[in-house]
């Protein structure tokens, strides 16, 4: 199945990064998380409230997405990682897993000038396997297209899952091993980082998710070792680029300890 072509039903007016004319908060220059990972959760609750099919939440949250790399760019944020088709989501009805295939697909379609245009770079992480070719055509045009931008790296999780991805690197360096290219006193965290989907994504610096449900959903498990995490209520066709700085400045208000002492005098921890 190949990528429908543009008709003038598809045609998506260009945005200016300030279309809102929001701006955000003057955040210190050196405090912004420079990765922050989104859980884009809450689009089947914010439809059931409407008396609306599931899917038209999941319709809701294009312009959203748009409006959150909008802010990111905004913020400073220099990557972001959203979490469009998980490895789980095959579970669900066929309609619906029908209907987000090729909403991923049309949504990049229709986007794609306009990240492009923004200076935005987008990269693919996940699996080949059962995803529709034509997802992985528009995936992959996507990643050609934007390949010199250097504002934002866009991230698009498709067919992703945390535990699958370090059971592609294990069996990759395995084989490595089996063909006596990798010593197993060899495999160390870096080692391992390598055979991730996007060995070069920089770790999670915020874990944000939408809706009010407080878990990762095996999302970036190994990127995220020592994300803060931030869970807001608002469902994610109500979300915006107000949200995301909100979210942004509770993340500031924390003190990042990677495991280390609090630095307070004080500290009994």
């Amino acid at each position: 199945m190949s990528p429908k072509p543009y008709t003038h039903k598809d045609a998506v007016a260009y945005r200016p990064l300030d279309w809102t004319g929001v701006y955000p908060p003057a955040f210190p220059t050196a405090g912004v998380p420079e990765h922050i990972a989104i859980v884009m959760d809450g689009n089947g609750r914010w439809a059931n409230r409407r008396g609306l099919n599931r899917i038209e939440g999941h319709k809701a949250g294009e312009e959203v997405l748009l409006d959150v790399v909008a802010g990111a760019i905004q913020a400073g944020v220099k990557h972001l990682s959203v979490y469009a088709f998980s490895t789980e989501n095959w579970a669900r009805s066929p309609e619906e897993v029908r209907f987000l295939m090729g909403y991923n697909r049309d949504v990049l379609h229709r986007r794609r000038d306009q990240l492009n245009e923004w200076g935005v770079r987008v990269r693919w992480a996940g699996r080949k396997p059962r995803l529709w070719g034509s997802v992985i055509k528009e995936l992959q045009y996507a990643e050609e297209l934007t390949r010199g931008n250097d504002t934002l790296t866009l991230t698009m999780c498709v067919n992703y899952g945390g535990r699958v991805e370090l059971v592609d690197a294990m069996r990759a360096m395995a084989e490595d091993v089996k063909a006596g290219r990798l010593k197993p006193s060899a495999i160390t965290e870096k080692q391992i980082r390598k055979n991730l989907y996007v060995p070069d994504m920089p770790d999670v610096d915020l874990f944000l998710r939408s809706s009010g449900e407080q878990r990762t959903s095996n999302f970036l498990l190994w990127q995220s070792a020592y994300a803060e995490m931030v869970f807001l209520d608002t469902l994610w066709p109500d979300f915006s680029r107000s949200e995301l700085w909100r979210a942004i400045g509770i993340y500031l208000s924390r003190d990042r300890r990677f495991g280390g002492a609090i630095n307070t005098p004080d500290a009994s921890a």
